[in-house]
């Protein structure tokens, strides 16, 4: 085959010096009350401010003049605090939903005020949400290996659903790359309702970007392996070692992902990466990339060379190209084959029904990402500066035109020059690309730390018709940036204003809590055009490793404030036949099963006695009866290892073994009314008559 190269930039890896402030005007040096006024009157959006100054007050313009004096505020700093600033009560203007990283959860984050507003729990048990402590066992479970329990996960890209390709706030995707799982979460309660475990892969990466109206989720794999987790030696890497990439898809009525009807698409042994959803004139199909194509083994303890050398010395590695749709068809032809029981269409398949393309990329990618109208894709290699972006239209031509010349394992590789756009020049180590609404595009540079902007030529080139395809400005983040979000930034229909830099590095930035750092979320205005952007807030988030994010506008969200009927069971999403009911609390027994059937009300249980014998199995039903907003209760058992989170009016239903006699008193774990010490009970496990007698 012909080699197709793109430009290589050189390898540069050296770590970058924390950048101090540079010197600095403040508005001890200012008038401060004319600043003020000034930077609010030009923030725009929000309501006009009024100090005691603004209307006269000697003394509140002394204190504003102190406060900047003291702290060394200059104008910007004031700026990025009135921009940040929501008053008590004041609801953000957005939300995003961050991986959580190796805690293997969900930040929900309000934006501007880079307010941290809840942890979703999904693949690690969480305690003050009750998740595994008595609640969402049955959903964890799921996501066991073969039996094998598996309690954390590393999430990695979340991905809200979608309809029309724009962000409908109804449902919520996260990916595990530690153990190849995918989580359904449900935005009416922020709730995880089902977990899948891939039964072809161990891990995964380029998940879980949805299709434009959610009918697919997508989960790519990352390290090739044999497929189904059998076991070949490395020695047969090229014959039995393979890629993969799943179409999960989601019965939106139901809510779940319906594994009867879903298919992977198996791939050649590189490491599948990230991976887009076309949308609009490239809906239907799917974009993703690929390192080592060198189908590098590794050994550096026998000598040779590590992944990190191996795995880079190709002038390109591949963008995979799919037509979805023809796979859908493939697959309903029954054209697969089955591993651990899964349909899987074969590579020989997909190259033989047109399924699958390659063109060349850029080295060692990491980051493909689809424009808002769907006709460009932007692809960054970590060792070259500069973006490549890729036409669909360009690619449809190709492959009609039949220009191309397969791979090693047949594959058809797309001629580079009959596909590419255009390459911009952005720095080093471009990794990820947004896009905002007034035809911008952002990139972030991990070895640069920096994030450059830059204008998008083709249909957007009307809004930058003098400077198509050129950098308009950059901004330094702090420090080695992974992904970026902009609001609403994987749409249709971005919003621009705001974009957050997700920093793996935090040196400098906080107080050091030892030698294990936070990472670091920065808030940056986009608003402005050109080079004027600022950083406008600095978020430290404790967990690691956070991954990616997406930002959706919160009036799009519309949670309940309490479930809509006393007895809801949340893990069906409806009314639960037998949950307790006030006036219908009892203990039942038959044979050893107690089953205790108990509400809570602020401030007392009922009952607030349940007395069993030492072996009994216990049936535990409670109710929040309660119907107020945040009448949340908790339900706590020492030893027993139960505690729950029960929202207003939501029942729940745990099981153990009475095995160990004693008096075990529960309690609330809300502070949910002033009489919450009082909100207690006795659980009584009379030991076995064997154990009285000794």
């Amino acid at each position: 085959m012909k080699q197709q190269s793109i430009q290589i930039s050189s390898n540069r890896r050296s770590r970058p010096k924390p950048r101090g402030r540079s010197p600095r005007r403040t508005l001890g040096s200012v008038p401060a009350l004319g600043v003020l006024l000034a930077v609010m009157a030009g923030c725009g959006g929000g309501e006009q401010a009024s100090t005691p100054a603004a209307s006269g007050s000697a003394g509140g313009a002394a204190t504003i003049d102190q406060i900047a004096a003291q702290r060394e505020l200059t104008p910007d700093d004031v700026r990025a605090a009135l921009l940040t600033y929501q008053p008590s009560g004041r609801i953000d203007d957005y939300v995003l939903f961050a991986s959580g990283g190796h805690s293997g959860q969900v930040f929900v984050i309000g934006m501007p005020s880079m307010r941290l507003l809840r942890s979703i729990a999904v693949f690690t048990p969480e305690p003050w949400q009750g998740w595994g402590y008595g609640v969402g066992q049955d959903i964890l479970e799921q996501g066991d290996v073969e039996g094998k329990p598996i309690r954390w996960g590393d999430t990695h890209h979340p991905a809200l659903s979608e309809t029309a390709g724009d962000y409908d706030g109804q449902w919520l995707f996260i990916n595990d790359k530690a153990n190849a799982r995918i989580a359904v979460i449900d935005l009416r309660d922020f709730e995880t309702k089902q977990i899948i475990k891939n039964p072809i892969a161990l891990n995964d990466h380029g998940g879980t970007m949805v299709t434009p109206n959610t009918d697919y989720v997508i989960e790519g794999g990352q390290y090739a392996t044999p497929l189904g987790w059998s076991y070949a030696p490395l020695s047969e890497y090229n014959e039995s070692y393979r890629g993969m990439v799943t179409f999960w898809k989601f019965d939106r009525e139901k809510g779940r992902i319906d594994p009867q009807r879903s298919f992977a698409l198996e791939l050649p042994p590189y490491w599948q990466d990230i991976f887009d959803a076309g949308k609009l004139v490239s809906e239907g199909w799917v974009f993703g990339n690929s390192i080592n194509t060198e189908l590098a083994t590794g050994g550096i303890e026998s000598g040779n060379a590590p992944f990190e050398a191996g795995a880079s010395q190709r002038d390109a590695d591949y963008l995979h190209i799919i037509d979805l749709k023809k796979a859908e068809m493939v697959f309903a032809a029954g054209k697969f084959e089955k591993v651990k029981d899964f349909p899987v269409i074969s590579l020989q398949t997909c190259i033989d029904e047109g399924i699958l393309f390659f063109a060349p990329e850029p080295k060692s990618p990491h980051g493909v990402d689809v424009a808002p109208k769907g006709d460009l894709i932007v692809v960054s290699g970590k060792l070259d500066p500069h973006v490549t972006i890729y036409s669909f239209e360009k690619i449809k031509k190709a492959i009609a035109d039949k220009k191309w010349e397969p791979e090693q394992y047949g594959v058809p590789v797309l001629d580079l020059d009959a596909v590419v756009e255009a390459r911009v020049e952005v720095g080093l180590g471009p990794l990820h690309t947004q896009f905002d609404d007034k035809g911008y595009a952002y990139t972030s540079l991990f070895l640069d730390t920096q994030v450059t902007r830059w204008t998008l030529g083709g249909d957007y080139s009307k809004l930058h018709p003098e400077s198509a395809w050129t950098v308009a400005g950059k901004i330094n983040v702090h420090y080695n940036v992974g992904h970026i979000a902009t609001a609403e930034g994987d749409t249709v229909s971005p919003d621009g204003r705001y974009m957050v830099s997700m920093n793996k590095w935090s040196v400098d930035r906080f107080f050091t809590p030892g030698p294990l750092l936070p990472q670091n979320f920065q808030l940056i205005d986009i608003a402005q055009e050109g080079d004027k952007m600022q950083l406008l807030y600095d978020m430290p988030v404790g967990v690691g490793e956070p991954h990616y994010a997406q930002i959706i506008k919160a009036d799009k969200l519309k949670p309940w404030n309490v479930y809509p009927q006393v007895g809801w069971d949340p893990h069906s999403q409806q009314v639960k036949a037998d949950a307790p009911t006030a006036g219908k609390e009892r203990i039942e027994r038959d044979g050893n099963t107690v089953n205790v059937y108990m509400t809570a009300v602020r401030s007392h249980y009922n009952p607030e006695h349940v007395e069993v014998n030492e072996g009994d199995h216990v049936v535990w039903h409670i109710t929040n009866v309660d119907r107020a907003q945040d009448a949340t209760h908790g339900f706590a058992i020492p030893v027993y290892d139960i505690n729950l989170s029960l929202e207003p009016g939501e029942t729940a239903t745990f099981e153990f073994t009475a095995d160990q006699p004693g008096v075990f008193t529960y309690y609330c774990t809300e502070f949910c009314s002033a009489l919450h010490l009082e909100m207690t009970g006795y659980l009584l496990v009379k030991p076995s008559q064997t154990a009285l007698a000794q």
